[in-house]
């Protein structure tokens, strides 16, 4: 019994971190699973949360066992008022960044945010093409290959997002236990971490397992040639891609400048 009750509380513990401190933005709540963490108990505590849950409309984490297109998003979340989604292109050997687009109809806004985020990758990818050529890379064959890889991946995210890629790994939601639990036995839902605490969203931090996570949360192996030279380090501080609702669309907001090492 003793037991049991050790390894509930580690379990809780790898999905919860938060309030913390933050200097930019005030507290910050952490909801998924902590880097380094075992999926598998983070599943089983969420479920445990979910099947316990008594409380009015919150949110929740949504994670899919599968990357979605825009299209089948909406219809894995229908009749479930979304707030935001998170997606990332998955290319074969390279971490590639996380994006968070504010969603409130599905699929248009996804669609929306991912046009946003092509136009952003194309400047990327223009960026290291420029950097690729400036005389301190010409003269580094290591630093021109680095941003010679950033603009292939820029480009290829680019061109993922203006396709309407299967790209979304999950999604952040608002509804009563009963529909959180109804939507946890949906085909194609991983887990749903109910996170009764997060008041604000400009003030939390999601941490879903990619689908492609089955043992520990750790970033995807990059194993592209210039690996060893900061293509693969992990980041948290992907860029915000918010699509209002339609009569405020000229408000978008990406943030986030080309980085060799921005990824999921």
């Amino acid at each position: 019994m003793g037991c049991a009750l050790v390894v509930l509380v580690v379990a809780v513990a790898q999905r919860r971190d938060g309030p913390v401190g933050d200097r930019t933005v005030g507290e910050v709540t952490r909801v998924g699973v902590a880097d380094g963490a075992a999926v598998p108990a983070y599943l089983r505590a969420a479920g445990d949360e979910l099947a316990r849950l008594d409380a009015p409309d919150g949110y929740a984490l949504v994670a899919f066992a599968a990357y979605l297109t825009p299209a089948r998003a909406a219809s894995a979340l229908a009749g479930t008022p979304v707030s935001v989604v998170l997606a990332r292109v998955p290319l074969p050997g390279r971490q590639t960044e996380i994006v968070r687009i504010a969603a409130l109809r599905l699929p248009d806004d996804v669609v929306g945010g991912m046009a946003e985020v092509a136009g952003h990758k194309d400047r990327e990818a223009a960026d290291y093409r420029a950097r690729a050529a400036a005389p301190a890379a010409v003269a580094d064959p290591e630093l021109r290959l680095r941003y010679d890889t950033g603009a292939a991946v820029a480009a290829r995210e680019a061109a993922g997002y203006r396709a309407g890629c299967a790209c979304v790994y999950a999604a952040v939601v608002r509804a009563a236990p009963d529909a959180l639990r109804a939507l946890a036995g949906r085909a194609g839902v991983r887990v749903v971490d109910p996170a009764p605490e997060v008041t604000r969203l400009d003030r939390t931090v999601f941490t879903p397992p990619l689908p492609e996570q089955r043992d520990v949360a750790r970033p995807p192996a990059d194993t592209g040639p210039d690996a060893a030279g900061g293509m693969g380090d992990s980041s948290e501080a992907a860029p915000t891609v918010s699509v209002p609702s339609p009569g405020d669309r000229a408000r978008v907001a990406v943030d986030g400048s080309p980085n060799p090492a921005s990824t999921s």
